[in-house]
């Protein structure tokens, strides 16, 4: 019985740390040697983390979104495959365990019956397995429960208050989300650590609060205390719930008589599926609180959510697959069975984008009851939405009550490698001076030559012979000719590489939207065609399998891009810096073209392929840039048809 330490990998010389994205295996799973244990992200590449043991994962040390410096421990594993994981601090409530999936900082508060309200605790440490170190530390003041921003993690200070679930007044449960918090590295929930009242909101949303700071006072279940005064920027949320006052009533408002009538259709659903949505849907699909909600709040049944679909592990459902699924909801029945909603057009959304959501109390009553505010708001001008014609004999536009299209949008997440991509992208084009320049060739020889070979050049080689070699292996005898095209700028200098290490994109994903990444062939001007089909197809099955270590990634001096394997004749590719210059080939098609011959000039069927180059004019002139690109042509439309290996 031994435990072995799983350290944080070194992924290339000038790599000090990784970022977790996420852990394959959790605590008390057995894993074998070799197998994936979870997935880190560093400055270059994102790749996978075997295990070096097999045995049984006992503790996790670095949650999801942690920075970790090489070297230092992230997991332990027992050898014994009979042994347990250690057990948490305390026990997690067994009614609604928080999968890491529904959200990757979920934690599992003390059950109310093990925190005693008239002493100061503190939150258990988490299930590392399952969730993310949160503090969520309450003190008992008389009949007052404090809390706090919590702890997402060792090196963050502060977080962003993003919403809150729960107005000043509402009665809250052991576990039941409180508000959403954001921080520089994850969004999450923050679950209430009492069962009790909530008479204090010290954060609105906005807000950036030090962690250990007070957000939010409950009072205890059962206790006499009242809530305090609300301040007068309260959340969105508390105003939804707030009752309007008395006196607001009887104000003179413009809005005609029906829509002063509170709907009753509409509330009676909500009140019929508030609190009524469980932990899991008839098939078992697991709800977290925040998707409970959701749920809650727009009239979602809980049959409905078993049918929409999930993108977290095991299929369960995110906050994104509910706000996906609201953007594209059909207006429903019930919003047209209310009498009030069907009197009045101030009971139907009153701007583009905004949706139809029966099931909830209609927004008539409030709106046409609390004077309007100081400044114009699209509920503001609802009431004025009559069809009826003015005095004057003219229709203004809110008369026609005219509804801007809606606009369904579903809203994607930029990932890690696609916010590298584009921040790549936008300072290549800022610092090199583009130009690109084409040049149609003739590989016709090329061609056939493939043609009459590929089969003995795979038995020889153990290689798949492609067009990339061929063409990777004339650029490297262009620069050899140029080697102005195999440098990079460094302030007024230009540095000539005296080695050509040839970069190749490499497109990842179903249709090329999972990113792309430029693996690199170091020393290719000392390969030959054999040795360079073997480094492609190598550098490809590794980037495309995640198993790129950082050195594969950087030292690049020119890159190769083919656009003409997803069908395109030309591009005008984005230098990789510091690199000067990039090669684009388009696809190769048959086109007629006039050849010149000892008889005259014929037309003939020619295989025809467009090459691309940008380069950076800061260096490279046009005359320099397009004489490279014209004696790479030369080179393969003169290849050699006899060649050898």
């Amino acid at each position: 019985m031994a435990k072995v330490e799983i350290m944080m990998p070194q992924m290339g010389e000038s790599v000090m740390e990784g970022e977790v994205i996420g852990w394959s295996k959790a605590i008390g799973d057995s894993v074998e040697v070799d197998e994936t244990l979870l997935e880190i992200a560093t400055d270059k590449v994102d790749t996978e983390v075997p295990s070096p043991e097999a045995g049984v994962i006992v503790e996790l040390l670095a949650q999801e979104g942690d920075t970790v410096e090489v070297g230092k421990p992230i997991a332990i594993i027992e050898t014994d495959a009979n042994a347990a994981p250690e057990a948490p601090a305390a026990p997690v409530p067994a009614s609604e365990p928080e999968p890491a999936s529904v959200t990757a900082q979920a934690t599992a508060p003390v059950p109310a019956d093990t925190v005693p309200t008239d002493t100061v605790s503190e939150a258990p440490a988490p299930q590392a397995a399952q969730e993310v170190a949160q503090d969520i530390t309450q003190s008992a003041t008389g009949e007052s429960i404090e809390v706090m921003m919590p702890q997402m993690g060792e090196s963050v200070m502060e977080g962003e208050v993003l919403s809150w679930s729960k107005a000043i007044g509402d009665s809250v449960e052991v576990d039941e989300t409180l508000l959403e918090i954001a921080t520089d590295k994850v969004d999450t929930e923050v679950p209430s650590p009492e069962a009790g009242v909530l008479t204090e909101i010290l954060a609105q949303e906005g807000d950036t609060i030090q962690v250990g700071q007070v957000i939010a006072r409950l009072a205890p279940a059962g206790s006499s205390a009242q809530p305090a005064a609300k301040p007068d920027a309260q959340p969105a949320s508390s105003q939804q719930h707030a009752t309007p006052p008395p006196a607001a009533a009887s104000e003179p408002t413009t809005a005609p008589e029906p829509s002063t009538q509170p709907t009753t259709t509409g509330a009676t659903t909500a009140g019929s599926i508030a609190g009524s949505i469980p932990s899991s849907t008839p098939s078992g699909k697991f709800l977290s609180p925040l998707v409970r909600s959701i749920a809650e709040k727009e009239g979602i049944p809980v049959e409905t959510l078993d049918q929409i679909p999930g993108s977290g592990k095991d299929g369960r459902l995110t906050k994104k697959d509910m706000l996906n699924f609201l953007s594209i909801r059909p207006p429903q029945d019930g919003a047209s069975a209310s009498p009030a909603s069907s009197a009045t057009p101030s009971a139907q959304p009153s701007s583009g984008g905004g949706l139809s959501r029966p099931g909830a109390p209609a927004p008539a009553a409030p709106d046409v009851a609390t004077p309007a505010p100081a400044t114009p708001t699209p509920a503001a001008v609802t009431p004025s939405a009559t069809p009826a014609a003015s005095s004057s004999g003219s229709i203004n536009a809110g008369q026609l009550n005219v509804k801007a299209p809606e606009q369904q949008v579903e809203v994607i997440k930029m990932d890690r490698m696609r916010k590298m991509i584009a921040e790549h992208m936008v300072n290549s084009k800022q610092t090199s001076a583009h130009v690109t320049t084409f040049s149609d060739v003739d590989v016709t020889q090329v061609v056939k030559w493939r043609a009459a070979n590929k089969d003995r050049f795979l038995q020889q080689t153990g290689a798949k012979l492609t067009f990339t070699p061929i063409f990777v292996e004339a650029i490297i005898q262009a620069i050899r000719e140029f080697p102005l095209m195999n440098s990079s700028i460094v302030g007024d200098e230009i540095h000539i590489k005296k080695n050509i290490n040839f970069g190749l994109a490499v497109a990842l994903g179903e249709g090329g939207i999972g990113g792309l990444i430029v693996p690199v062939i170091k020393h290719a001007q000392d390969k030959n065609l054999a040795a360079l089909a073997h480094a492609i197809t190598d550098l490809a099955t590794k980037a495309r399998s995640k198993t790129l270590s950082p050195d594969d990634l950087v030292g690049g001096t020119i890159t190769l891009t083919n656009y003409g394997s997803v069908g395109n004749l030309m591009g005008t590719p984005i230098i990789n810096q510091p690199q000067v210059a990039i090669i684009g080939t388009g696809a190769i098609e048959k086109r007629p073209m006039v050849m010149e011959t000892a008889d005259g000039d014929v037309i003939a069927i020619r295989h025809q392929m467009y090459l691309s180059m940008s380069y950076d004019h800061r260096s490279i002139d046009g005359a320099h840039g397009g004489a490279f690109l014209n004696r790479v042509k030369q080179l393969l439309e003169g290849f050699d048809p006899n060649r050898s290996f």
